[in-house]
């Protein structure tokens, strides 16, 4: 047994998984201060524990800036009271939160997230078909919407979860096709592969840019994010499949959204945006130092960043489409424009080989 391999796979699971949380909370925070920005307004600036006041400057502007403002939310969370209503279908009603948010934390499992750190490689499990694996797990990640619906046993958050099962077959399959040209171009499906290949050749977002237009836009469809949050539309739906939960049940739901928008965007950053590496800066090589390897990976994180910047802005400017638009927009546009798009990349790689 390689107990070396065991005890550093389990160090990068923890560090991961304890990076990610922290990323899931702080997003949350960004999400409202950006939304208050838009709306000219300050947002979360009030929240803090009682030492901090003590604390000259740096103190008032953590404050001010909200940075105590997830840990507050978490606790609230934990201590409100957990109630189930008596008509639902219990083991599903309480599996649906699970469902909800494991899928998005597997799916950064395989996602590199640097070269190598003296003899370990930064990815969790460095798959050879990490792609088929990535879209294999992403496709679960909606049964926890759908359970949460048909659990609850009340037609908003059954209405919600048959929402969320028509949007994911609409988009699932756009986004799956949207990366065979990345995987034409390449030459591979492992991640690391197509990392490596971008660090020679440049960027796939140069090569392939309709292939991201298709896949940024379903992945706002995959992880219900407005225009596509029809599951959970308020208006309509006065809440949707997650109506019916309290306290940490309810929290997991957007746990898992965050978590699911953190794993698109780090698929983004290394399938079109060159994973770790930048153009002006030689990061292509493996990362045997200390300083190498972090900097690789806070070059990673940075991109992820801008994406979610990116998630987070699009919420607030744009507006929901009716049901009607989001169908056409999946069947009649994407699904014809992913066809011609592999087509064209084909046909351009035969001529060019």
């Amino acid at each position: 047994m390689d107990w070396n391999f065991i005890i550093f796979s389990v160090v990068k699971v923890a560090v991961v998984f304890g990076v990610l949380m922290t990323m899931v909370a702080y997003s949350v925070m960004a999400e409202r201060k950006i939304a208050a920005w838009i709306q000219d307004r300050p947002g979360p600036n009030r929240v803090a524990p009682p030492f901090v006041k003590y604390i000259p400057v740096l103190g008032p502007f953590l404050t001010r800036i909200g940075f105590f403002q997830p840990l507050a939310d978490g606790l609230k969370s934990f201590l409100k009271e957990d109630f189930t209503p008596g008509g639902v279908k219990k083991i599903y009603f309480w599996l649906a939160p699970a469902v909800a948010v494991v899928p998005a934390l597997m799916t950064v499992a395989v996602i590199p997230f640097g070269s190598v750190m003296g003899s370990q490689k930064m990815v969790i499990a460095d798959l050879n078909v990490g792609i088929l694996y990535t879209f294999g797990i992403v496709s679960l990640g909606v049964y926890g919407i759908v359970l949460a619906g048909y659990a609850a046993n009340s037609k908003f958050p059954f209405l919600g979860g048959i929402r969320a099962s028509a949007q994911m077959i609409s988009y699932e399959i756009a986004m799956g096709m949207s990366v065979i040209p990345v995987l034409l171009i390449a030459g591979n499906l492992n991640l690391s592969g197509i990392i490596t290949w971008q660090a020679t050749h440049g960027w796939l977002i140069c090569y392939a840019p309709i292939s991201f237009v298709i896949f940024i836009v379903s992945a706002l469809a995959e992880t219900n994010r407005t225009p596509f949050d029809f599951a959970e539309a308020e208006q309509e739906l006065a809440g949707g499949y997650n109506v019916e939960y309290s306290s940490m049940k309810f929290a997991m739901f957007p746990m898992g959204e965050y978590a699911a928008m953190l794993a698109s965007a780090g698929m983004m950053v290394t399938l079109f945006f060159g994973g770790w590496t930048l153009p002006f800066w030689c990061l292509d090589q493996p990362a045997h130092s200390l300083g190498m390897g972090l900097a690789h990976i806070l070059v990673f994180i940075a991109k992820m960043l801008f994406f979610m910047v990116v998630f987070i802005w699009i919420r607030w400017m744009v507006p929901r489409f009716r049901y009607d638009q989001l169908m056409d927009l999946g069947w009649r546009r994407f699904l014809p424009l992913a066809l011609a798009n592999i087509l064209i990349t084909a046909i351009a790689l035969w001529i060019w080989s």
